[in-house]
């Protein structure tokens, strides 16, 4: 990355990660899973109740003691892999993932990259995919058609009964490009 450039992660990758450690069957590291995940949703309840505070100065410090304690937290790790693992990467990259606390207009976790993948990954999790390029090809273009449909505000469903039978009746498809205002 270019010098002066700054680096943003996704906090839920983090949580993710923080959820697993709570799961595991080792005391030590489960207990310190925990207490990250605590930490992690009390700096979300101060995201999300945001009109509370009596001004944005009184909202942002509020905001930065609880970075703070989760930074604190996190960096408390037990002597396990796991919970090093996870304290190490905060380390080198706990800027980054809580860059949108000093950031006016950047969100914790909303990758909107990741939320337009979402429905592939969940897709392909549920379907366990394709087993030829004729069938990945077509996943592929289905997915696109989602996709724009959705950015769009149109109704899949009606886009795919056109395009069905425009394809019988040897018609030209529906278009994808957006309307002209």
């Amino acid at each position: 990355m270019p010098r002066g450039e700054r680096q943003w992660f996704c906090l839920a990758h983090f949580i993710r990660d923080a959820r697993f450690l709570a799961e595991l069957a080792d005391p030590a590291t489960a207990r310190y899973g925990r207490k990250v995940v605590r930490r992690l949703r009390h700096l979300f309840r101060v995201i999300h109740c945001r009109e509370r505070y009596a001004s944005p100065a009184v909202f942002q410090r509020a905001l930065e003691r609880a970075r703070d304690r989760l930074r604190e937290t996190v960096l408390r790790a037990p002597d396990r892999r796991e919970a090093q693992n996870l304290a190490q990467r905060f380390r080198k990259h706990g800027a980054a993932y809580l860059l949108f606390v000093t950031t006016p207009g950047l969100e914790p976790t909303n990758n909107l990259a990741e939320q337009a993948l979402r429905f592939v990954v969940l897709d392909r999790r549920i379907t366990q995919g394709t087993r030829t390029v004729k069938g990945r090809t077509a996943r592929e273009t289905l997915w696109t058609i989602a996709a724009t449909c959705r950015q769009q505000g149109r109704s899949l469903y009606r886009y795919l009964v056109h395009a069905v039978s425009a394809h019988f009746s040897r018609q030209p498809l529906p278009s994808l490009m957006p309307a002209a205002p």
